[in-house]
């Protein structure tokens, strides 16, 4: 009888999650930042009011969300390349970054730029598969 969990068992999860936290701490660590001159520069915190207020509020959450796909997916590239990038491998990419988002989520963190909730996890998902159209085949 075949094991059905068989390819969740060979997939790359450590390579997966390691990206996923790496990627998450760049994402960290621009948000410190980001907050940090929002306190200290009049300039930075009209721009951000102004980004963060209906309606590109929408449209700067889903591209930060995006671009963080896409950064995962940059990284492993980069940091991984004997790893095939196949739709199952993306796809397990997917519920690796949502677990570090989540478990960063119930840090006492700042969090401007990315948050745990559906709509980012949907723009992520896009933004994996947006930046590795090549792998599709």
């Amino acid at each position: 009888m075949r094991d059905p969990l068989r390819r969740l068992k060979n997939l790359p999860w450590r390579a997966l999650l390691q990206v996923s936290v790496l990627t998450n701490l760049i994402v960290l660590v621009l948000d410190f930042l980001i907050w940090r001159e929002y306190q200290r520069s009049p300039v930075v915190r009209q721009a951000l009011i102004i980004l963060y207020t209906p309606p590109l509020e929408i449209i700067t959450t889903l591209t930060v969300a995006v671009g963080v796909g896409a950064l995962a997916v940059y990284l492993l590239e980069r940091f991984y390349p004997q790893i095939r990038l196949e739709a199952n491998t993306l796809w397990a990419l997917v519920p690796c970054l949502a677990l570090i988002i989540f478990l960063k989520s119930l840090l006492p963190l700042p969090s401007i730029l990315l948050s745990f909730n559906e709509v980012q996890v949907m723009a992520i998902i896009i933004g994996i598969f947006w930046k590795s159209q090549r792998y599709w085949r």
